[in-house]
């Protein structure tokens, strides 16, 4: 099974609120290059095919996360499977249509050539994590601590107003594993190539 076809699966197993499944249309129409973006311009999965496995990564930090004796029995946290699926496989889905391919010069053995690289160019500025929010919310309803999640997904590393972060960790504890589990798939699972 490639990781396409994990995805689906893992996506149609588990999340079957109303409207998931035009979402997962959207995603596998011509209209969405999900399955193929990079998940960064330059950093960690700066590949044709980045986000896709940075999401899987991000899936499977988060179930691991969330299946450590302690979270469930000192922290009391225990989430449904689909909210596992959703968070972490969607929580990046702001950066889908937003990266193009392009070129630029680099000197190499004091030769000027040219080589490819990820261009952003986003279309809908609308923020990072509040952006997959409004984009999920058009096909189905999350609920508040998915949402909060999912927006504060990258944690103090982001843009955000920490004391925001701070709150939202502290209300929400999803949004504490779902960060931890992010940031564990970026620096660990993929890291800079």
């Amino acid at each position: 099974m490639n990781n396409k076809e994990r995805f689906i699966q893992i996506y149609k197993d588990n999340i079957h609120r109303p409207g998931s499944d035009k979402l997962l249309d959207f995603l596998m129409s011509n209209k969405s290059d999900f399955f193929e973006a990079p998940a960064s311009s330059r950093y960690h999965n700066a590949y044709q095919g980045g986000l896709l496995d940075h999401s899987l990564n991000v899936y499977d930090c988060l179930k691991d996360y969330l299946s450590r004796t302690r979270v469930k029995d000192v922290y009391g946290l225990n989430y449904s499977e689909e909210t596992i699926a959703i968070v972490a496989l969607l929580h990046d889905i702001c950066k889908t249509n937003v990266y193009k391919t392009s070129t630029r010069n680099v000197k190499e053995n004091g030769q000027w050539i040219q080589v490819p690289y990820f261009e952003f160019n986003d279309t809908l500025p609308y923020g990072h994590g509040e952006k997959s929010v409004y984009m999920i919310s058009g096909y189905m309803r999350l609920t508040r601590e998915e949402a909060f999640a999912i927006r504060y997904h990258m944690g103090f590393s982001g843009s955000e107003d920490t004391r925001n972060v701070g709150a939202a960790f502290e209300m929400f504890p999803l949004c504490l594993a779902l960060s931890t589990a992010d940031m564990e798939a970026t620096y660990y699972v993929e890291g800079k190539k």
